[in-house]
This record gives structure tokens, sequence and C-alpha cells, in this order.
């Protein structure tokens, strides 16, 4: 990209490489002051090659997702809040969707120590969290596998979701907008995040708040046609009014000041102990 100085070009490429950038970190790493980056960062984010966070950046979206690996590292202590916060609402003896994503993939994995389930996935991953667990009966979407992250999709995969009629559908979204709209960045991925919505009796959204600030362009599905939102910390005032006349539940499941150990501590003793039953339609 022209324009840039040499410390902008490395500042990209590191964000390229791990999703985000923190600004403490690329002042030890240049040698320059926190200010220094700041306007860097800035800079960047004029030119819309980065979107600004708490502390630093992360790649600006478009068309086109993140790495796996790199959506790993995004927001990586607020997904596992999320995770055991979404897990803790989830009781034993239930069945349950887990769609694509690394913030529903902390969700199956603070779900190992709950009995009983039945989980429907089209995530190799979350299949691979789960399936040595004898509690857990783990059916996988059959279909096409995405390399890049290990996702199911395709109408094969949509097809086996819709034999089924579960207590609750777990969710993600590359981005939501102002609007409440949930989006996404593959419209194969759409199709199988859109049955399981359709063959779920609650649906709950994990998603932490970097996706705010982010946008993609094939649309899920609307914040109201989901029951429960665990997210990280408190919603926007637009999004927030939206929950609230749609009596949509929101959870923050890492507000200021938190610390994640507390917060997964505290998720594993709210746990639910008793739930309703599945089967198959």
């Amino acid at each position: 990209m022209t324009g840039l100085t040499h410390r902008q070009a490395e500042i990209l490429n590191i964000a390229r490489a791990s999703g985000r950038v923190m600004v403490e970190e690329l002042a030890r790493r240049f040698e320059v002051s926190a200010q220094t980056i700041r306007k860097d960062l800035n800079d960047l984010c004029e030119r819309r090659s980065l979107t600004r966070i708490h502390g630093g950046a992360i790649i600006a979206s478009g068309v086109e997702n993140l790495a796996y690996e790199a959506r790993r590292f995004v927001a990586a202590e607020e997904k596992k809040a999320i995770g055991a916060a979404a897990a803790s609402l989830i009781p034993n003896g239930c069945s349950l969707f887990i769609n694509i994503g690394t913030t529903t993939e902390e969700v199956a994995s603070a779900l190992t120590s709950h009995e009983d389930l039945l989980v429907i996935t089209n995530n190799l991953n979350v299949a691979m969290l789960l399936y040595r667990h004898p509690r857990i009966e783990v059916v996988v979407a059959g279909g096409t596998v995405r390399r890049a992250d290990g996702a199911v999709v395709g109408s094969t995969a949509t097809q086996l979701i819709g034999q089924f009629k579960v207590d609750y559908a777990i969710i993600g979204a590359s981005a939501i907008d102002e609007e409440g709209a949930l989006l996404d960045f593959d419209y194969r991925e759409v199709q199988v995040a859109q049955a399981i919505i359709a063959n779920a009796r609650s649906v709950m959204l994990v998603a932490d708040s970097t996706k705010l600030r982010r946008s993609a362009p094939v649309r899920i599905a609307h914040m109201t046609q989901i029951q429960t939102f665990v997210t990280d910390q408190e919603l926007p005032e637009r999004l927030a009014t939206i929950c609230h006349s749609k009596g949509i539940e929101v959870v923050e499941a890492m507000p200021k000041g938190a610390d994640i150990d507390d917060v997964q501590a505290d998720a594993q003793e709210a746990a639910p102990e008793v739930a309703p039953v599945v089967r198959l339609r």
C-alpha cells in the first residue's frame, strides 16, 4: 500500500498475521512512544486498513474474513469469558446446535463438564472438543469441509440440521451492525446458520464487542430472532434499545474490571442442572 511509512507497513503485516495489534506491544517492538504508535494506528484506520479497539487495533473487514488462526487471537480473553457465561446458561440433559466460529468453540470448551447433552454441529473443531466426553453425544453435519477452519457448509449440512428440533442454538456472527443485523462472509455458511436458527426453540448469540465495529456482506438474521445475547461488555445505546424493546436477554460476560478466572469460576457455579430433552423432528 503506497504512502505508508516502513513502520506502518510492518504494523499492518503484524496485524494481518495475528489479527490484532496492541499499542504497548508495538511501542516496545519498535522502541518508540505509545503516542507515536497511536498516531500510526490512527493513520492506518483513516485508510480503512485497521479498526481501533481498546488498547490497539484489528484488521478492518470488508468482503473477506480474517484467517482462522488470526481470529483466534482477536479478543481471546473476552471469548473465553463469553464461552463460560454462555455455557452456564445451558442446562444438563438438553440438545443444542453449535455453529461455526471461534467464540462458539469457546462455548463448547466450557460445556465439557455438562452431562447428557446432544450436540449437533457443523464445526469439526467443536466435534473434536466434545466427542471424547462420554456424557455428551455429538452429531456432525455432513458436507464439504472448509479447509480454512473446519466448517462443514453447503446443502447437505443444511438438510441434516432440518431433521432436528433442539432446545438451544449457539450461533456467532462476523459482524453486527447498529440496526441489529447479524452478518457474515460466506453465503453457504449463512444458509446453515439460518437453518440452525429456524430449528431451535431458543437462540443464543455469542459475540464479543469487536464484532460491533466490523462489517460483512451477507445477512444471517436480525437480533429480533434471538432470545439471548452473550457478549463481553455493555452494548451501544441503539443496539441495547433494540434488545430491551424485544425482550432479548443480554449477558455481559466480562464487565469492566472483571478478572477472567473469576468470571469462569462464577459461570461454573451458576451452571443449571435440569433441562428438557430433545427429539428428532
